[in-house]
């Protein structure tokens, strides 16, 4: 028996990287309060852009999307930790994580 398999077009992906994107605009517009949150927003916009190019890389043939993905993939997560790391010590100084409380660190 053979099993029908759809072949998942450009449009599909698109239309999911864009349905992520919206998430992530939508978790930092409606949520001003938690950096936690916005983080975590910040990061499904970017994984939404690396669908796009990954998408767009396997549709044009083309390896160079795919490896700049991989560079951003690896500059996130960098960037997730060193975010983490400021978040962890304001909130061992300050005992919250409430954005309004972040203009407190100038210095």
């Amino acid at each position: 028996m053979h099993a029908a398999f759809h072949h998942v077009g450009l449009t599909e992906f698109l239309t999911l990287s864009s349905i992520l994107f919206m998430i992530g605009v939508c978790g930092i517009v409606l949520n001003r309060k938690n950096i936690i949150i916005i983080l975590m927003s910040i990061e499904l916009m970017l994984m939404s852009i690396n669908i796009n190019m990954v998408a767009f890389s396997s549709y044009l043939n083309d390896m160079g999307g795919q490896i700049f993905t991989f560079f951003i993939l690896t500059i996130a997560a960098a960037e997730l930790a060193i975010g983490l790391a400021i978040v962890t010590v304001f909130y061992r100084n300050r005992g919250n994580i409430d954005v309004d409380d972040a203009d407190m660190m100038k210095g």
